[in-house]
């Protein structure tokens, strides 16, 4: 019987690319979410702009929250005002949130430490429900989960209750469907 394993040329183990592990509007965030840090003179990817890049880009991530479009333009102009005013204070500084701790050497170049743990989140919870690709949905619940990232400083500052925005997005992982 042969090995149904791929060979991988005997050079060790094929390496994975990255974006085999998200959805394709994931994908589409995170790339928004780049081009957005870039182009705000960020020198990091964070919370913030995943958040900013997955409400821009994904309905289902809209639809989650209960204060329908008033409170999701009231964050988006929040995010939007990043760069000229609210959240200025962030500009030229690495987020961290405490979640994790800073590493030195070994972190994810171009993100924050809590943008990447927030990235480990999505995989997570995504495995947990014996997925391959971590989705929009996954991420969101990921940059909840950190009650001292960015992200969730601008969800409180458009009033947005976190703990029950938490339980909806868990229902959502629960859901079968």
């Amino acid at each position: 019987m042969q090995n149904r394993t791929a060979c991988s040329g005997g050079e060790g183990p094929a390496k994975e690319d990255p974006d085999d592990r998200l959805t394709v509007e994931l994908a589409s965030v995170i790339s928004a979410a780049r081009r957005r840090a870039t182009r705000d003179g960020d020198r990091q990817v964070d919370t913030a702009h995943l958040l900013h890049g997955l409400l821009e880009w994904d309905p289902a991530v809209r639809d989650v929250f209960d204060g329908g479009p008033p409170q999701i333009a009231r964050l988006l102009g929040y995010l939007v005002q990043r760069s000229i005013g609210y959240g200025l204070q962030w500009h030229g500084t690495v987020e961290d949130s405490g979640a994790v701790p800073v590493v030195a050497e070994g972190g994810v170049p171009g993100w924050s430490p809590a943008a990447a743990a927030a990235m480990d989140g999505a995989l997570d919870r995504a495995h947990a429900r014996y997925v391959l690709r971590a989705g929009c949905l996954d991420l969101l619940a990921a940059l909840v989960d950190d009650p001292e990232s960015r992200a969730v400083e601008v969800l409180h500052r458009a009033s947005v209750d976190t703990a029950r925005l938490a339980a909806r997005l868990d229902g959502e992982r629960q859901d079968p469907a």
